[in-house]
């Protein structure tokens, strides 16, 4: 029986991998409580929560640099 926390912390991982690279990861799966599977690499679930983390912090930084290339080109374009 898999744990609920499990659970989520791959829907996170999940989320946060599609934001990022706009496509699901592969081979996702809970092993147990302690274990799930990444793209064929075991790992802890505390380890996928970190990772999960380190994800949704590259993906923020993407966001912040887009918009600051865009309000550049606005204010470039309204000179």
């Amino acid at each position: 029986m898999t744990s609920v926390r499990s659970e989520t912390v791959i829907d996170h991982y999940a989320e946060a991998y599609r934001n990022l690279y706009n496509r699901l990861p592969k081979d996702l799966r809970v092993l147990d409580n302690e274990w799930v599977i990444v793209n064929g690499a075991r790992m802890r679930v505390k380890e996928l929560e970190y990772l999960t983390q380190q994800l949704q912090q590259e993906y923020k930084q993407g966001i912040i640099e887009k918009r600051s290339i865009v309000t550049r080109l606005v204010r470039w374009l309204k000179r």
